[in-house]
C-alpha cells in the first residue's frame, strides 16, 4: 500500500511538471484566482479622478482642434462637474491594441486586412513613444505580439497570422483590456485605443457584449471597428460594431471592398492626431461600483460635435 502511494505522488509531480511545458500565450479559459481568494477580474482604478478622451468636429467632419479648457462644460449624472485638467492629446503615449478576426468568415479578404494593418502600424506607432499588442481571435483569443513599439515585429505578428476557426471577439476584448490596456498608469498619462477587424459575429466568447464593454470603459479605452462583412446587407454583428465604437467614442467603419480597408485606417490615424483630454473629481465622489453616465458640451457651439464615452463604472471599496 505504502509502495502505491508513493507511485501515485510521483506520477502526480510528473503531469504537473508536464503541464507547465505546455504553457502558451493563448488566453486562459478560466480566472485564476489568487492564493488569498482574490478575484482576477478585480481591477484597481483612481477613485479620484475621471479622465475622459474625446474629439470635436463641426458639422462636416472636421476636426476641430483650436479649442480651451473654457469651452467645455462637464456633467455626471446630469450634474455639473469641476474641470481640473484639459489637454490636446496628440503628444501623449498612445497604448493600441490591434484585435484581427482569423475566423473561417473572413478567409477571402484576410490578405487585404493584413496589408493595411501593418500600414496603419508604420503610421501611427511612434517607436519612442507608443506601444501595441496584436491579439488574434477565431475559437479563441491568442497574444501573437505583446506591448512594444517595434514595429517591426508588430508588421511580422500580423503577417503570419492564419485564418480558421470560430469567432471569440468578447473575449479579445476583454483580454486585451483587463490584462494589457489597463497596465499602464496613471491612466490619465497615457491614450489607449483598439482596433477591432471583424464581422462581429461572436460564436465562441465566454464573456458576454456587456462585459467586454464595461472592461473597455474601466480601461478607459475607445474602440474603432472596421467590419469585414460585404454581403450589403446589415448584421446583428454590425450592430454589436456600432455600439461597441459608439459607447466608447469611436467610430465604426463599413468598407464596401477588401481594398478600402486602408482608408479606413488612415481615417482612425488621422482622428488619434486629433483628440483632447480632460479629466475631473466627481462631486459627490462615489465609490459604488455602478455606472455614471457622463456628458461632455461645448458652450454656445451647436455647430460642434463632441464624439466621448458615455460614462464610467466607479469603483466598488
Amino acid at each position: 500500500m505504502k509502495s502505491l502511494a508513493v507511485s501515485l505522488l510521483l506520477l502526480a509531480c510528473f503531469l504537473g511538471a508536464g503541464a507547465q511545458q505546455t504553457a502558451s500565450n493563448a488566453v486562459p479559459q478560466s480566472d485564476a484566482v489568487d492564493k488569498g481568494g482574490a478575484d482576477e477580474n478585480r481591477i484597481v482604478l483612481d477613485v479620484n479622478r475621471v479622465n475622459l478622451l474625446f474629439t470635436v468636429s463641426d458639422r462636416k467632419g472636421r476636426f476641430v482642434t483650436d479649442l480651451t479648457r473654457d469651452d467645455f462644460q462637464i456633467a455626471e449624472n446630469k450634474k455639473p462637474q469641476k474641470i481640473l485638467g484639459f489637454t490636446a492629446e496628440s503628444n501623449l503615449p498612445l497604448r493600441l491594441a490591434i484585435l484581427i478576426d482569423t475566423s473561417n468568415s473572413i478567409r477571402d479578404r484576410f490578405r487585404f486586412q493584413q496589408e493595411a494593418a501593418v500600414g496603419f502600424i508604420q503610421d501611427v506607432i511612434r517607436p519612442e513613444l507608443d506601444k501595441a499588442i496584436i491579439v488574434s481571435f477565431d475559437s479563441s483569443a491568442e497574444l501573437v505580439s505583446d506591448m512594444t513599439s517595434n514595429t517591426e515585429d508588430l508588421k511580422k505578428a500580423v503577417l503570419d497570422l492564419r485564418p480558421g476557426g470560430g469567432t471569440a471577439l468578447y473575449d479579445a476584448i476583454f483580454f486585451a483590456c483587463r490584462d494589457k490596456l489597463i497596465k499602464d498608469h496613471p491612466l490619465s498619462k497615457f491614450r489607449r485605443a483598439m482596433v477591432i477587424l471583424s464581422d462581429g459575429e461572436d460564436n465562441q466568447s465566454r464573456y458576454t457584449r456587456d462585459q467586454a464593454l464595461e472592461m473597455a470603459q474601466k480601461a478607459d479605452t475607445v474602440i474603432y471597428t472596421i467590419s469585414t462583412n460585404r454581403s450589403g446587407l446589415q448584421t446583428d454583428g454590425d450592430k454589436v460594431m456600432r455600439y461597441l465604437a459608439s459607447e466608447t467614442g469611436g467610430l465604426c467603419f463599413f468598407p464596401f471592398q477588401a481594398q478600402d480597408m486602408t482608408q479606413s485606417f488612415e481615417n482612425i490615424a488621422n482622428e488619434l492626431r486629433h483628440q483632447y483630454n480632460v479629466y475631473y473629481r466627481p462631486e459627490p465622489l462615489l465609490t459604488d461600483g455602478r455606472y455614471h453616465s457622463v456628458q461632455i458640451s461645448i458652450h454656445g457651439r451647436k455647430d460642434l460635435v463632441v464624439r466621448a464615452r458615455k460614462g464610467y463604472y466607479a469603483p466598488q471599496l
